[in-house]
């Protein structure tokens, strides 16, 4: 039986497995077309990983509409679990005088980017953030490919948006179109009789 044995184990050590999902939810989060290309186990795991950490920056997107800021204070903290935490043993004294602190690292900037932006655009949305499409295999390992990616994104209302012009003008066509033939039957009615009477 496998009772309490929830997760794949990726052939890593706990830590390293989820240093490994830290990572990977940092890159999905800051990628600029939102996608990642990964193997499909990876993916797999990676969904509920990302999931929750956008589902705490809906719920602090609520707290601080109804003026809560503690909570929603609280929950970035939680969220910030899932990122690594970046420079945190850099002091105002380390490396050459007069040299500038180093920029902050990757996962700060999702963190940013998490409560910042995803949290406006999935505030309706109840679960169901990303979405896996497979790719096939890798040719080297034949490992099994696949893309993780973030639903609504700009790409993709893009796209539904220019569908949408398509249809209404194809519409508008078929509309126009249906008319003249129309008329054009009417005519010809017209004439056949005007011919036989």
């Amino acid at each position: 039986m496998r009772h309490l044995k929830a997760h794949r184990k990726l052939g890593r050590t706990s830590e390293h497995r989820h240093s490994m999902l830290r990572n990977l939810a940092t890159s999905l989060i800051n990628s600029r077309e939102e996608r990642i290309v990964t193997t499909l186990p990876k993916a797999k795991e990676l969904r509920p990983f990302v999931e929750r950490a956008i589902t705490l920056s809906r719920k602090a997107r609520s707290f601080s509409d109804n003026g809560s800021d503690a909570r929603a204070l609280h929950l970035r903290r939680q969220a910030a679990g899932y990122f690594h935490a970046g420079n945190t043993t850099v002091s105002e004294l380390t490396g050459k005088r007069g040299q500038l602190r180093p920029e902050r690292t990757a996962g700060v900037a999702a963190l940013r980017r998490l409560f910042n932006d995803l949290g406006d655009r999935y505030k309706d949305r109840p679960g169901g953030y990303t979405r896996i499409l497979k790719l096939g295999h890798r040719d080297g390992d034949r490992a099994e490919l696949a893309i993780i990616e973030l639903v609504d994104n700009p790409r993709e209302v893009e796209a539904a948006e220019a569908a949408k012009k398509r249809a209404k003008s194809a519409s508008k066509k078929k509309k126009s179109g249906r008319g003249k033939e129309a008329r054009e039957v009417k005519e010809e009615a017209a004439e056949t009789e005007a011919n036989e009477g």
